[in-house]
């Protein structure tokens, strides 16, 4: 059954995309909410400002910064205990990191259109009709926040990420104890001392707390960076010409490549997840206690074997400007992540590993999962894509087409970055 399964998820994939494919999405709204102005501007300062982070040092836009489209531009980030930003971020020898961030950092295009219901490339964040998922408990501050917001505080509370070392500040020591909300609580309070901050929330008819902060970042994200403006949106709404190359990769795109078959609709995702063999690298996700560099992607979640490996369909709205690809960043170029999905299996066993972009990180054991036979076979056994054939002048004409989903506006967003902001710290 375990050999039959990529045949059988591979044809049920095909099939049911089958009355999508051959032709682009209509010309429909991106379901945008509105959002209140002013907790878009607080949450703009917020978002450039490290007071979020345990040891202030790392702010959200360290590893999501509009010069890297929302990204950081590397694999695996860096995030405490790092300096710099982007592919330049190094390790602070004063304050040396335990491990890299497990996965590469996404990319944060139009995440307030109403489809956008997942997050993070495992979907531990997923609401709709009749379900809602997060790994907080009943009860604590984020659990029954907006997913936006929701989201916002996650990273806050790993330790890589934003929290920090173990017990080395009042955040960090509140996440080792498993206190979430106590966490949350000692972040706003920092907030809240300062008055741009208090006032901007009082002005709004908010309260102090976790909740505000994390709305107020919510509602950023989800009107910054609104990708609406490519050539590719111009076409399907107003009949924009593209060139020949382009015109031909969108035939290809939405035809006998397959490609939308996942990345499919108005922002080329499905929204659901997929294992397609992309190489591991990194450290994996594992708790603190367990030794492994495995990434099982969704099945950390839902704890079924079936979801071993699958990861969520990213969207491809300037996508060409959000290298590094992959859950883990383990491809560099867009041709090469391309290139992999024609031969999945066989790109993974014979990945080039200068391909991964990674500050240097003393003692990282980096590609232990790769050189690990028993876990690539495992990894080689989830793949759901079967071989096929593109020459390069079809990978070329995809790549052109992929170029027209490019919207530079939205990349350096609606407000920008800060010249300042209200803690006094640096902004990234």
């Amino acid at each position: 059954m375990q050999i039959l399964r990529p045949i059988l998820i591979l044809f049920l994939v095909v099939f049911a995309g089958g009355a999508a494919a051959g032709a682009p999405p209509a010309c429909t709204p991106f379901g945008m909410a509105p959002q209140d102005q002013g907790l878009v501007r607080l949450g703009q300062l917020l978002f450039y400002d490290p007071i979020l982070s345990g040891g202030r040092e790392v702010a959200c836009a360290t590893c999501h910064h509009p010069d890297h489209a929302t990204g950081d531009g590397v694999s695996l980030g860096i995030g405490d205990g790092g300096k710099g930003l982007g592919p330049a971020r190094k390790v602070d020898p004063a304050n040396m990191p335990e491990q890299r961030i497990p996965r590469n950092a996404p990319a944060l295009f139009n995440l307030g259109a109403a489809e956008f219901t997942v997050m993070f490339h495992d979907g531990r964040l997923e609401e709709g009709p009749g379900r809602r998922r997060t790994p907080f408990a009943p009860g604590t501050i984020a659990h029954d926040l907006p997913m936006l917001a929701a989201q916002a505080l996650l990273p806050l509370m790993s330790p890589d990420e934003m929290a920090g070392h173990y017990s080395e500040n009042e955040v960090s020591t509140a996440v080792r104890r498993g206190d979430f909300d106590g966490a949350w609580n000692a972040i706003a309070a920092r907030i809240f001392a300062l008055p741009a901050y208090a006032d901007g929330f009082a002005e709004i008819g908010m309260s102090k707390g976790p909740a505000p902060v994390a709305r107020a970042l919510g509602a950023f994200m989800a009107t910054e960076w609104r990708a609406d403006d490519s050539l590719f949106d111009r076409h399907i709404c107003d009949g924009a010409k593209m060139d020949a190359l382009a015109t031909r990769g969108m035939a290809l795109f939405y035809g006998e490549a397959g490609c939308a078959a996942c990345h499919s609709g108005r922002f080329q995702t499905d929204h659901d997840f997929h294992a397609i063999a992309m190489p591991q690298i990194g450290p994996g996700k594992a708790e603190r206690f367990e030794s492994h560099a495995r990434d099982i992607g969704r099945m950390r979640v839902t704890g079924r074997a079936e979801d071993a490996y699958r990861f969520r369909t990213p969207s491809l709205r300037n996508v060409v400007l959000t290298a590094p690809y992959g859950h883990a960043g383990a491809y560099a170029t867009l041709e090469g992540v391309i290139r992999h999905h024609l031969d999945p299996v066989a790109s993974l066993r014979h990945y080039a590993r200068d391909q991964a972009a990674l500050a240097a990180l003393r003692d990282a054991e980096d590609f232990r999962i790769l050189d690990d036979p028993a876990e690539v076979d495992r990894i080689a056994e989830a793949n759901e894509l079967a071989p096929q054939v593109l020459a390069d002048a079809d990978i070329n004409a995809l790549i052109a087409f992929l170029e027209t989903l490019t919207d530079l506006q939205s990349v350096q967003g609606r407000l920008g970055v800060p010249a300042s902001v209200p803690s006094g710290l640096a902004v990234p």
